[in-house]
């Protein structure tokens, strides 16, 4: 029998069956036998609660029209909001299995190819020993990520947006929209949709120190809660634009700003034509540069000035530059013969300082 290849691998193929039942049926039974089965009540935990009473905050029309409002009485609605919860993960697992959500999304991180930095620590066997894990969704493929993991992980607003049209907020995703959880805008989910936001927000909740989830302090939703009023996390400071509550004035502006932001502006001003003719004259021997027409302009409240004519001391007169050529400092006329002036200085650094200001003005 042993003889033929056939043989060889049938044995081997019934070997190696007989191993995996043995090690992943057999055994996990053993261990877990005494590991009672939690119930949808027994599931209903300080994160998922968190995520449920936010639910009826942001969602408060759509919340008490399918789920109730809650008794006015404290300890009856907190009965109230657990048997809810437990209610709406039941109809949210329904809807999760039968929307065949578990084709792309996995609920089982394995201890391979680092999925622990991707998807959050490994699972365990005991998550799985619950009524909603029956049958265990454990997936083969992973078209979208993996969601053993996936409470407190987004906002119940992006999970609502995200399953009324998924493109809004992943683009290019190949997840299918679904409309039908809505009743025409992502912001009024029906029961269906709450439940399946309830559920996936359950997913992982179990896990105490999940980095996911926000600081959750114990609380019922209050009964005089407003329409769309969500509660502000505790020590989060005031939006920008907003009034400070209490009576709080705000905070005046400091007076140097107005005054710092005018130097700032003042300083980074271009020069004027009269502060670029100021610059020019201030030089002895030279006189203000003509405008790129190349016409002379008369200043404010004096007649345009004739043809250049020679001065009285005899020096010949200077033509200005002509239209073709940038318009050029003259430089100071050598002394004549008769003429009682003393030479001017050469000075370098303020002829740079006109250079610069005509550079500026161009």
């Amino acid at each position: 029998m042993l003889e033929s290849k056939g043989s060889v691998l049938v044995i081997a193929g019934l070997f190696f069956f007989a191993l995996a039942f043995v090690s992943n049926a057999l055994v996990p039974a053993m261990m877990y036998k005494d590991l009672p089965e939690k119930t949808a009540e027994q599931l209903v935990t300080a994160n998922l609660r968190y995520q449920f009473e936010d639910l009826a905050r942001r969602f408060p029309a759509s919340f008490e029209k399918h789920m109730g409002k809650p008794p006015e009485d404290a300890a009856a609605r907190e009965k109230w909001l657990n048997e809810k919860c437990a209610e709406a993960l039941r109809i949210g697992r329904k809807v999760y299995v039968g929307e065949a959500c578990w084709h792309c999304h996995s609920q089982f991180v394995r201890p391979v190819s680092n999925e622990s930095r991707r998807w959050g620590p490994v699972s365990k066997s005991w998550e799985y020993q619950n009524e909603l894990q029956r049958p265990v969704m454990f997936g083969t493929r992973r078209v979208g990520p993996d969601l053993s993991r996936e409470g407190g992980r987004r906002s119940n607003d992006w999970q609502a947006t995200h399953l009324f049209k998924p493109t809004l907020l992943s683009d290019g995703s190949v997840m299918p929209e679904y409309p039908w959880f809505f009743e025409g805008a992502p912001d009024k989910p029906n029961l269906r949709g709450l439940a399946l936001m309830t559920y996936l927000q359950w997913l992982g909740s179990w896990l105490e120190s999940y980095p996911y989830y926000e600081q959750y302090t114990e609380s019922s939703l209050p009964a005089d809660a407003a329409p769309g009023a969500v509660a502000a996390a505790a020590g989060d400071a005031p939006a920008a634009g907003e009034a400070a509550a209490d009576g709080d004035a705000a905070e005046p502006a400091k007076p140097d700003a107005a005054a710092d932001t005018e130097k700032k502006e003042a300083s980074n001003a271009q020069p004027t034509d009269a502060e670029l003719e100021a610059a020019q004259v201030a030089i002895p021997g030279t006189k203000p540069a003509p405008p790129p027409t190349g016409e002379t302009q008369p200043a404010d409240g004096q007649p345009a000035p004739a043809e250049p004519k020679a001065v009285e001391n005899g020096n010949p007169p200077i033509d200005p530059a002509p239209e073709s050529e940038p318009p050029q400092a003259s430089t100071p006329p050598a002394a004549v013969e008769g003429d009682e002036r003393p030479p001017a200085p050469a000075q370098p650094e303020a002829s740079f300082r006109t250079a610069s200001l005509l550079m500026q003005a161009i």
